[in-house]
């Protein structure tokens, strides 16, 4: 399936399906809407997402080169495989009840990213900056914090995360008992 217009201007669409080795190119999404459409080892080139929205979608291991996304939410998602590293630019994104497993935000600067009541397992977040965002209630299993800026980051109600309180920027970020023991691990202490 292609997109027929090269701009989309608070459009619709609903269950559209792109397959390995599907590309879409140079088009622009504004204001739409995106529900339960399944984008599986396709190419997003010189794509931008402006203000948009997803529900209820599956995307895995979509190729992004040259793309954008601004202000883009994804509720009732499966984000898995992306490599965010590709993109342009990012600003405002915002997950909700999403798994992003498998993704890489390294050496980012993404401030105020919402990821709430997700599952983002094996995400790497090497040396990406999240101040100010919202990561609460989010399963973190085997992802990577290294020399990550969490500066007024809420990890209330998150878990299975492990964080090197040495090897990472920790100012006035928020957790939750009794998660928060987990940042005693990356001390050489002994507790009795």
């Amino acid at each position: 399936m292609t997109f027929s217009e090269n701009i989309n201007y608070q459009s619709k669409f609903t269950r559209i399906s792109l397959n390995e080795g599907e590309t879409i190119r140079a088009k622009e999404f504004e204001e739409c809407k995106f529900e339960s459409c399944s984008f599986i080892k396709c190419r997003f080139e010189k794509i931008k997402f402006i203000s948009c929205t997803f529900n209820d979608c599956f995307m895995s291991a979509v190729a992004l080169m040259d793309c954008r996304f601004l202000e883009v939410k994804f509720a009732r998602c499966k984000v898995i495989g992306f490599d965010w590293t590709k993109i342009t630019h990012i600003r405002d994104l915002r997950f909700e009840e999403c798994q992003i497993n498998y993704s890489d935000f390294s050496y980012l600067k993404i401030p105020d990213i919402k990821l709430t009541h997700c599952e983002a397992k094996e995400v790497d977040f090497t040396e990406t900056d999240l101040t100010n965002s919202d990561l609460s209630h989010t399963d973190f299993e085997k992802s990577r914090f290294y020399r990550t800026n969490l500066t007024n980051v809420d990890f209330r109600n998150a878990k299975n995360y492990y964080i090197d309180v040495k090897n990472n920027t920790l100012k006035k970020t928020r957790f939750s008992y009794p998660e928060a023991i987990t940042l005693l691990h990356s001390l050489d202490i002994i507790i009795e």
